[in-house]
């Protein structure tokens, strides 16, 4: 790990991408369970590679989590300015079901830490950002009479985890389509 205030290195900087990278695709589709070995050959890195930059697993996992929330926050942003606010909230919120379901591990993790786990304070900011940005949608579409106007960001969270909760009640590990169609609709003024 880089000494705090030191920038890694080009090659540095480009393995620990390439680590969180692969991690999140095995978390993604084998869930928590897969061996840091295994990360490592995926990512064509040793296993010392990936301890320096993540000395414990949950400090990988942590990364991963982070790298996912700050991308959706950073993909919510740049909807809030779209020209059709109620396809943008649409699409987005599907996609926050598609994704949930798909990295139902990580989500998961982070759901079952307690409120006090460094786990969770660690992700707090980027989950702020990403709620933030998710509830200038929510306004923006309401604005414009293609949300409800009662529903609220909680409410998002909540149908978000139900949602989550359905897809491990299905028979496939596919994120399905279906589901986040009907999560959204419960959302419109006229589904």
């Amino acid at each position: 790990m880089a000494e705090p205030g030191r920038a890694l290195r080009a090659d540095g900087q480009r393995n620990r991408t390439r680590v969180v990278e692969v991690a999140e695709a095995a978390f993604a589709t084998q869930g928590l369970a897969v061996p840091i070995s295994e990360i490592a050959r995926r990512a064509e890195v040793s296993t010392g590679t990936v301890s320096r930059h993540f000395p414990t697993k949950a400090a990988l996992i942590e990364a991963v989590l982070l790298t996912v929330l700050e991308r959706l926050a950073v993909e919510a942003r740049a909807l809030v300015v779209a020209d059709d606010p109620g396809h943008a909230f649409f699409s987005f919120f599907k996609r926050l079901v598609l994704e949930g379901t798909a990295n139902k591990a990580l989500f998961d993790t982070l759901a079952a830490a307690g409120p006090d786990s460094d786990l969770k304070s660690a992700v707090a900011s980027a989950g702020t950002d990403l709620t933030a940005a998710l509830g200038h949608l929510l306004v923006r579409a309401q604005q414009t009479g293609d949300a409800r106007p009662d529903i609220t960001v909680d409410d998002l969270s909540a149908i978000l985890v139900g949602a989550l909760a359905m897809q491990a009640h299905t028979n496939t590990d596919m994120p399905s389509p279906r589901l986040a169609d009907l999560a959204a609709d419960a959302l419109r003024t006229h589904p």
